[in-house]
């Protein structure tokens, strides 16, 4: 076997395509588009290059087969965040053989740890946590969009290395129909009377307030987690711009108190459902027409929910309860939206209260990915994710 460093187009192109052949007898495969997986690695349209240096590898067999992949970085903002220098690995591809996954480990461990880092997390992503994050161990149905996907031996390979859960990310699933708890209700009740908190749909003609909101409640809301730091404005309008040809006003929602942006509830139609699985890739003029028919078609049956956050001084007061009870009147009214199912994406067990509110709506975990690290020194203490309290 031997090990190649990704470099031109030759190897560019055996990494890209290498998951099209190790699937083609998955049903439930669906081939990511080029063009976000070419912009994770591409220096002029990564944020995290400013920051940050990568590499990618490539594992051929003795006849000159490609059989795995792998890729390491370094996020320089945030190696320092954790209790030893952490960087990470991921887009993880191998064929079913323990020698050949070790080796891909290794070869990016050797290459982190001639930089100075001394734990590796992975397979995580060389961008935000929303995109290509955790090992996806139950649940092996279709793949959301930019969401993990990989067959259940993966999970071994990692785990015989010496790979541990350093947390686990869950999906929780429900139908739209599906009648909110009548407890659940009456918990809302004392925040949806209260004439300060008030409650609103996106508007496009006004998006511009809508993404400064979103930059605000982020900032309070996550930048207490490990590994987060604050949004910028310019951030925060890269996401909603790239956002906006997909979004669907009716589903994304934002709680205000006297006046103030509070909260946010954000879902869109599920991509790789409504155009992506119909493209085999490419997002070229031609795929570009599919994703036009399909959306006039309203193909995607499945609302995908990307954040949910409230502000820590309006937690534990129902608040999360009375906005999700406001956007159901809309969301389950047939006449105003199209979909059937709700898949709430990225839930780690280290956040019990999102995790409780995905429950309390009736949401059932549906997939569960690991994020693992891995320590370099294999005689120091491994600590897990802590819980936000």
């Amino acid at each position: 076997m031997k090990i190649l460093k990704v470099e031109d187009k030759a190897t560019q192109k055996a990494f890209l395509e290498l998951p099209v052949h190790l699937y083609k007898a998955d049903k439930n495969f669906i081939r990511p588009l080029d063009k976000d997986i070419k912009m994770v690695f591409d220096e002029k349209r990564n944020k995290y290059f400013r920051h940050g240096s990568c590499i990618r590898f490539i594992l051929q067999d003795d006849a000159g087969k490609t059989i795995g992949r792998i890729a390491a970085f370094i996020n320089r903002k945030t190696l320092n965040s954790f209790d030893q220098p952490t960087g990470g690995l991921g887009f993880f591809e191998c064929v079913n053989d323990k020698k050949a996954a070790f080796l891909l480990f290794d070869t990016a461990k050797a290459w982190l740890a001639a930089q100075g880092i001394e734990a590796m997390d992975g397979p995580i992503n060389f961008g935000d946590r929303d995109k290509w994050w955790g090992l996806l161990v139950d649940g092996f149905y279709e793949p959301c969009y930019c969401c993990n996907y990989n067959p259940p031996y993966y999970q071994q390979l990692f785990e015989d290395y010496g790979f541990e859960v350093y947390f686990k990310q869950y999906t929780y699933y429900r139908k739209i129909a599906q009648e909110l708890a009548a407890n659940y209700a009456d918990k809302a009740e004392h925040i949806l009377s209260n004439p300060d908190y008030t409650f609103e749909h996106l508007k496009l003609s006004n998006l511009a307030k809508y993404i400064e909101d979103f930059r605000l409640v982020y900032n309070r809301a996550w930048v207490k987690h490990k590994g987060v730091k604050e949004m910028s404005t310019q951030q925060a309008r890269a996401i909603m711009l790239q956002l906006k040809p997909i979004l669907d006003e009716k589903i994304v929602w934002y709680t205000y108190y006297k006046g103030e942006c509070i909260g946010f509830f954000v879902n869109t139609p599920e991509l790789n459902q409504l155009f992506v699985k119909h493209v085999n890739g490419k997002l070229d003029w031609i795929g570009k027409i599919k994703f036009l028919y399909h959306k006039w078609r309203k193909t995607a049956k499945t609302m995908y929910g990307i954040v949910f956050g409230i502000v820590p001084e309006h937690q534990k007061k129902g608040v999360e309860v009375a906005m999700i009870v406001r956007a159901a009147e809309t969301i389950q009214d047939k006449d105003k939206v199209i979909y059937e199912d709700f898949q709430m994406n990225w839930i780690g067990d280290f956040n019990p209260k999102m995790m409780n509110v995905a429950e309390q709506i009736g949401g059932k975990i549906y997939k569960t990915h690991h994020t693992y690290r891995y320590l370099f020194d294999r005689e120091k203490e491994f600590k897990r994710h802590p819980v936000i309290v």
